[in-house]
């Protein structure tokens, strides 16, 4: 969440403003004809239809189509999907997009943890078990830790004849120990077909 504090105006700055503005005002209503405010904008009305807000789109199995309006053109969507641990407690967050081609990195991803994450440790993904691959995070903001990844042809390949694939991560205060978080592959394919389309578009 945002400090309110780090947006607050300085008061002798915006009064010295709003006397400025008042002079000019009172020099416009003596002559209107001269005076350089005549041309001044009265501003325009934004986000009256919800532009830039985020929505669910489509659902596939365990994965929602993440979308935000763009006025006069086809909004964009990306896969997401939360991560729980052992004990079912939402505990990170998932969106994850096709790239387009000529680069190692077919799809990319942004994983979001929780501050009390050791970033040392890294992030650990597994696909049903196969051979596990670690990821760097790549820095931290007031709502958590990110790792922004790549994800090659064949990891895309395992995701879709997958069944589930597991993040672990490990927490500050208990750096012995692990927590897995589980990401379902139910409804990859589909998702991803999906977010596919819309990039070729």
């Amino acid at each position: 969440m945002q400090d309110t504090n780090r947006f607050a105006v300085r008061v002798t700055a915006l009064a010295g403003i709003i006397a400025l503005f008042g002079l000019a005002a009172k020099a416009q209503s003596e002559d209107a004809a001269d005076s350089p405010l005549t041309g001044l904008s009265t501003g325009e009305i934004i986000g009256e239809d919800g532009d830039g807000e985020s929505y669910v789109g489509n659902t596939h199995a365990d994965w929602e189509m993440v979308c935000v309006r763009i006025p006069d053109e086809e909004d964009p969507c990306q896969m997401y999907q939360l991560l729980r641990d052992a004990e079912g407690n939402a505990t990170a967050e998932i969106s994850m997009f096709p790239l387009p081609p000529g680069q190692d990195a077919v799809a990319g991803a942004t994983i979001l943890t929780p501050l009390e994450t050791l970033l040392t440790a890294q992030l650990v993904m597994q696909i049903d078990g196969g051979a596990a691959k670690r990821y760097p995070f790549t820095f931290c903001t007031a709502i958590g830790c990110i790792a922004r990844v790549g994800f090659t042809a064949e990891e895309v390949d395992a995701f879709r004849g997958g069944a589930e694939a597991t993040w672990t991560l490990v927490p500050v205060a208990a750096p012995d120990q692990t927590v897995e978080l589980s990401m379902s592959l139910m409804g990859f394919t589909a998702a991803f077909e999906e977010a596919l389309a819309q990039l070729d578009e």
